[in-house]
């Protein structure tokens, strides 16, 4: 006979208790802050930093860059170990207040090597209390319904994004952008760090004979052998694409709109936050689709309207352009993280995935460091983004080519 944890992680009709309710909201506040607000929200400040200290567009991305090929190599795998070993919640709550510490540190950057060294601290708050432990989080909660779980806590970024560019713009005029990183920072960890305080980590995978009363495989691969895999190799490199095509896009976009395009901020932040607006949709939507249809092809939709959107940006200035691709982007932005977790749960389960995500979330850091890089230093070196544009939108179909030579996988019960 099972036992109440047994019964918790592989009844659908069971997924719905108190317990899981509190782990779907835990995720929805710890995105909304670590993702939306601290992730998504300093780009916002690019050109503040740009007119003040009279740094390049390249310079003020490699703080992206360089906390990024540092943090995720170093930490990425071992972050994945540590949830694998010891639950989410711990390294949940420690990676909150890394990320709010940084914001409130970026209030007396004035040189380029304070800028790297709170960047690299929201780095290492992002590994520790973002997607990583979330997904591991949720996965471990949910089987039948982890797809609209995880669309429902992802919509915590959508949210958190869609409303940061309108804070971010309201402190800037009070106090100005300095002052503003700083309330911002408190903000995240006033919201997100009780959140991860009470809530409880999810049972453990049991064993084999469990895993196959709960509908996945019952001997699942190990972790080594799961590495050398066809289907991790394209999933990964995938994910590396498209998440390149998307962090490289999202990070200029306030450069390119106000430094290039010389929109007014406030028409310029209106379109920031319909891009993370429209992500809550596409969150909602790819989460039931991927709960319907073969997750594959969910994944593959997703890269390929990332590839359709970002042209619209070289189409020329019109609203009716502009607004387009906000929603375009911002729907295949909503899925985009989301399905990784899914995808890979789906495969090898949940019993190595804090392991498994940690070296794709790895591969995805580097991915998401190099790209607003090389597309800021493509602007400084031809004075357009046209180059850079244009190297996202191959970035993006590449990622579409690799999931579409993966197999479909098993199905979650």
């Amino acid at each position: 006979m099972r036992n109440g944890a047994e019964i918790a992680t592989s009844r659908p009709n069971t997924e719905l208790n108190l317990e899981s309710l509190q782990a779907v909201a835990t995720a929805f506040l710890v995105l909304f802050c670590i993702v939306g607000m601290a992730l998504w929200g300093l780009p916002y400040y690019y050109d503040f930093m740009v007119q003040q200290f009279g740094w390049t567009r390249a310079q003020v991305t490699s703080g992206n860059a360089l906390s990024k090929l540092v943090i995720g190599p170093l930490f990425g795998f071992i972050a994945g170990w540590m949830v694998d070993r010891f639950g989410p919640r711990k390294l949940m709550m420690v990676g909150i207040v890394m990320a709010g510490a940084a914001l409130v540190g970026f209030w007396s950057v004035s040189t380029l090597g304070m800028f790297y060294f709170f960047y690299m601290l929201n780095a290492l708050g992002y590994v520790c209390g973002g997607p990583l432990p979330i997904q591991v989080l949720l996965s471990r909660r949910f089987t039948a319904s982890r797809g609209k779980a995880m669309g429902i806590a992802y919509l915590g970024i959508g949210l958190g994004g869609a409303v940061v560019p309108w804070i971010s713009h309201a402190l800037v005029q009070l106090w100005g952008w300095q002052a503003a990183l700083r309330a911002l920072g408190l903000l995240i960890v006033a919201i997100a760090l009780p959140a991860a305080f009470f809530t409880k980590d999810p049972p453990r995978p049991g064993d084999a004979s469990q895993q196959k009363e709960n509908g996945t495989p019952a001997k699942l691969p190990e972790s080594r052998r799961a590495f050398l895999t066809l289907p991790f190799f394209l999933l990964t490199i995938g994910s590396m694409f498209s998440i390149g095509a998307v962090s490289g896009t999202q990070q200029n976009l306030k450069l390119f709109l106000s430094l290039d395009l010389h929109i007014a901020q406030n028409e310029a932040t209106r379109v920031l936050s319909l891009v993370l607006a429209c992500s809550i949709a596409g969150r909602l939507l790819m989460g039931w689709l991927a709960d319907r249809f073969p997750k594959k092809y969910v994944m593959l939709l997703i890269y390929l309207l990332v590839a359709g959107a970002i042209p619209l940006l070289l189409a020329g200035r019109s609203e009716t352009n502009l607004y387009t691709f906000a929603a375009v982007f911002g729907i295949a932005l909503g899925g985009d993280y989301m399905i990784v977790p899914l995808m890979t749960a789906e495969i090898f389960g949940t019993q190595f995935l804090g392991r498994l995500l940690g070296v794709i979330l790895t591969a995805g850091s580097v991915a998401e460091a190099v790209a607003p890089w090389l597309v800021a230093h493509l602007r400084d070196t031809t004075g357009s983004y046209v180059a850079g544009f244009v190297a996202l939108i191959g970035m993006a179909f590449l990622g579409a080519v690799a999931i579409a030579a993966m197999p479909k996988g098993k199905q979650a019960a």
